[in-house]
């Protein structure tokens, strides 16, 4: 059964191998596309649910969320945002907690990240997944947040 996977936030996709990070370009968690987000949207931008389903995990630069039939999607905000500590995230769900494909997981603001001197690209992987699976957009397109990023057949 394909699983629709929508975009975290709006902005434009790039492939994992335009991505600065060798664990996302070198695919090491998994395939995937990444979406730099537009930072005119200001703060307070909500990162959604890429699929419906349980939050396996969460933390707040972050998340995995993980469909009924054992896919997973890791949704990354930004490059080395781990060390902010948290600053500039607000979790808006819980690890156990089911969501809706669309719905706000955490907000923060990618105009901050980047003024902080950070990358504030959005990888979305699909976790144990393969490449010749996925069906993402070229690079290049824009997306809207909630609009459909790829499908995993």
């Amino acid at each position: 059964m394909s699983l629709t996977v929508q975009s975290p936030v709006t902005g434009v996709v790039v492939g994992l191998d335009d991505v600065p990070d060798p664990v996302f370009s070198g695919r090491i968690v998994g395939p995937g596309v990444a979406v730099i987000p537009d930072r005119a949207a200001g703060d307070n931008v909500s990162a959604l649910a890429p699929i419906s389903g349980t939050v396996s995990k969460i933390h707040p630069h972050a998340y995995v969320i993980t469909h009924d039939d054992g896919r997973s999607f890791l949704v990354h905000l930004g490059l080395d945002t781990v060390s902010l500590g948290g600053n500039g995230f607000t979790l808006l769900a819980a690890e156990g907690q089911t969501v809706e494909a669309g719905q706000p997981v955490i907000t923060w603001s990618p105009a901050q990240i980047e003024a902080q001197g950070l990358n504030p690209i959005v990888p979305v992987i699909a976790l144990e997944g393969d490449d010749s699976m996925l069906k993402p957009p070229r690079s290049g397109q824009r997306v809207a947040a909630g609009g459909t990023l790829m499908t995993w057949a």
